[in-house]
């Protein structure tokens, strides 16, 4: 059994009607609202053949049918198109860019936070924190115990980051006080950026007799710094209420749970999909995070002059409106690559 192109222009009916109604489809609805040229007996006939091929679910013996997982790649994989943004989308996207567009990081979760009211689906942005383009204020290391050191980095806008050293080199407090002071001298008014192998090994020059430690200390440095190498913002938590999916209380529940724990959200986001241009799409099961089974999940990339910015994830139901955020995302793409 072959998928001919009437199966497919079929299929790609029923994804859309249920998309926007999420009421299984029948084939007397296909036949009125689709101008296939083919009786509905036809139709019914081609839709039996499309759930055998594993491309639809018939939720109830006399109901009609809906799309699975399988159904949706393929809609998403060959049979969708972009879909028109009317002028007032535009336009509020276009505004958004503009107000936003000197300062990247605001950029990126100002549109974030109108995409999800735009779509009502959730988003997520992520972008490259400044944290680490930061200048060293001060550093103070503390003595915990024999083996045990207390890193503690203030940065020039009031961070306080901090990190747990362990040593086989016994340094007492006074001695601990010399070295900051020394790397205070030294690493003053830099950014960790500016921690390039040139300076380590003046300031391992400078304080030779703890070369040793001098390496597990800027190891410690760059790695708590590191942990916040990207900020997150999520929008529009609640907005899973509105479909009818999410109707079961301990469904929506644990869906919002999942939301709060940044691990699960960044593996979601970071999950193989179908990949279309700047587009990752992940659907259902596919998802690397089995909470987010009942979810698919479009996250765009975003790039000026080849440098990431950051990234735009959405998040809803399988049913989700995919022709409409594949061309929101690449609405913002053609602006952002006009700038």
């Amino acid at each position: 059994m072959e998928l001919n192109e009437r199966k497919l222009k079929i299929l790609k009916a029923i994804v859309k009607d249920y998309i926007e109604t999420a009421e299984a489809v029948g084939s007397r609805t296909i036949s009125k609202k689709h101008d296939l040229g083919v009786s509905a007996a036809t139709i019914r006939n081609e839709m039996a053949d499309l759930e055998e091929l594993g491309y639809l679910i018939q939720p109830h013996t006399s109901a009609g049918r809906v799309p699975s997982e399988k159904g949706y790649k393929l809609y998403v994989d060959l049979l969708m198109n972009k879909s028109e943004l009317n002028e007032l989308d535009k336009k509020l996207i276009e505004q958004c860019v503009e107000e936003n567009v000197s300062h990247i990081n605001e950029l990126i979760h100002e549109t974030s936070k109108l995409l999800s009211q735009l779509t009502n689906y959730t988003t997520v942005a992520v972008t490259k924190s400044l944290v680490n383009q930061r200048v060293i204020k001060y550093i103070q290391l503390v003595h915990m115990d024999e083996s045990n050191i207390l890193l503690i980095v203030v940065t020039d806008k009031g961070d306080i980051k901090k990190a747990n050293l362990s040593t086989n080199v016994y340094l007492e407090q006074s001695k601990l006080n010399l070295i900051s002071d020394n790397l205070t001298k030294k690493l003053s008014g830099k950014s960790i950026v500016d921690l390039d192998d040139r300076l380590i090994a003046f300031i391992k020059y400078e304080i030779s007799e703890y070369s040793v430690f001098i390496d597990e200390l800027i190891d410690a440095l760059n790695f708590n710094i590191s942990e916040d190498d990207f900020l997150v913002s999520l929008n529009g938590a609640t907005n899973i209420f509105s479909y009818p999916e999410f109707n079961d209380v301990l469904k929506a529940k644990s869906f919002l749970n999942m939301l709060e724990e940044k691990e699960t959200i960044a593996s979601m986001v970071k999950s193989k999909g179908i990949q279309k241009d700047n587009v990752n799409i992940i659907i259902g099961s596919d998802n690397d995070c089995k909470l987010a089974k009942d979810c698919s999940v479009v996250t765009a990339t975003y790039n000026i002059d080849k440098d990431l910015v950051g990234r735009i994830s959405f998040i809803g139901p399988t049913r989700m409106d995919y022709a409409r955020i594949y061309s929101i995302v690449n609405y913002m793409s053609l602006l952002l690559n006009k700038k």
